[in-house]
């Protein structure tokens, strides 16, 4: 269970750009790159700011996954 940055992954590989592409675009750290890409948990501003840069919906970068194990 958790967010997971698919969706985000593949816009970026679409737009021909890397992950260091997007860490400059919206001028963040390696740091929090590699959290998305452990599907980590990112600030909101982050997240604004991602969004901002590909003028899209956070549904179009990122999605939140239920487990379906019953516990």
């Amino acid at each position: 269970m958790g967010f997971s940055y698919d969706k985000l992954w593949n816009k970026i590989i679409d737009k021909k750009m890397n992950k260091l592409d997007l860490q400059k675009a919206i001028k963040t750290t390696p740091r929090t790159i590699a959290k998305m890409g452990r599907d980590e948990n990112v600030s909101m501003e982050i997240l604004g700011r991602i969004c901002s840069y590909f003028k899209c919906d956070i549904s179009e970068i990122l999605e939140y996954r239920i487990n379906s194990e019953v516990k």
